[in-house]
């Protein structure tokens, strides 16, 4: 189970650059301080995909980075089954999956060697290592170019290496950010359909996206973000019903406050 408790982040505020056009202040940016995220409270549970649904700049991607402890929060913590990500991070990156927005592989190594590569990281070896990548493998359907180098994949290609490194250590708690983004149908469907094999066996999964159409497909539950604040936490229906609106985009605008943040 994930609880995420008064969960807080800031940074510098942006400096202006002389001659720059004059933007609109964001609310978030108060004195020198940015606050990208500001006393987020929800929780997932295991068996359940949870969206964080949010268009770009919401904090979708600074809530996750905190979750895997890849960033410390300013203020507030998450227990992932009881364990602090503030207290004790080692603990959890045992625990999770974390599959970033950029895939950064080594382009040298095969996509067998790349996996192989974390397993290890992660103390796996030998028939184990070599039956986890197997099914990984298969069920991203990875089988045709296993054996190729990875600067020579397609974008794709790239995203389905980055998942079976991210879940080679089969992980109970999994963060996906955005990970369909840029991809083509045939991609984009097994990567979705892989995220439902996840909730079958009963892992944790929290699906960061702007897509609406992934959200009626995956998620058992959203927490729509706005400007770094929860604006609404429940289930698809449930965020039609307080909307008002049956059009899923239409229900988020809603809840955001309307046309003037689309």
């Amino acid at each position: 189970m994930l609880e995420v408790k008064g969960l807080c982040k800031t940074f510098p505020a942006p400096k202006t650059k002389k001659g720059a056009p004059i933007k609109e202040k964001d609310p978030r940016e108060q004195g020198k301080l940015f606050h990208a995220v500001q006393d987020l409270n929800f929780e997932s549970v295991a068996g359940e995909i949870l969206g964080l649904l949010g268009m770009n700049g919401a904090g979708k991607t600074t809530t996750l980075r905190m979750l895997a402890t890849a960033i410390k929060p300013s203020s507030g913590t998450a227990l992932l089954d009881g364990v602090d990500i503030t207290q004790n991070p080692i603990e959890v990156r045992k625990r999770i999956g974390f599959l970033s927005g950029s895939t950064g592989l080594y382009g040298r190594l095969t996509a067998s060697e790349m996996v192989a590569y974390y397993g290890k990281l992660n103390g796996i070896n030998g028939d184990v290592l070599d039956n986890r990548m197997n099914e990984l493998f298969a069920m991203l359907e990875m089988e045709s170019f296993r054996d190729k180098r990875c600067d020579a994949l397609s974008t794709g290609m790239k995203q389905k290496v980055s998942i079976a490194r991210t879940l080679i250590h089969d992980p109970q708690v999994i963060f996906f950010d955005e990970p369909t983004s840029g991809l083509d149908v045939l991609s984009s469907r097994t990567i979705v359909n892989f995220i439902k094999t996840c909730r079958e066996k009963g892992k944790t999964v929290i699906f960061s996206t702007h897509f609406m159409s992934e959200v009626r497909r995956l998620c058992d539950r959203v927490v729509l973000i706005h400007q770094g604040k929860v604006y609404f936490t429940g289930t698809v229906e449930e965020m039609k019903t307080q909307s008002g609106e049956e059009d899923l985009e239409e229900a988020f605008l809603k809840l955001v406050g309307g046309e003037d943040h689309a």
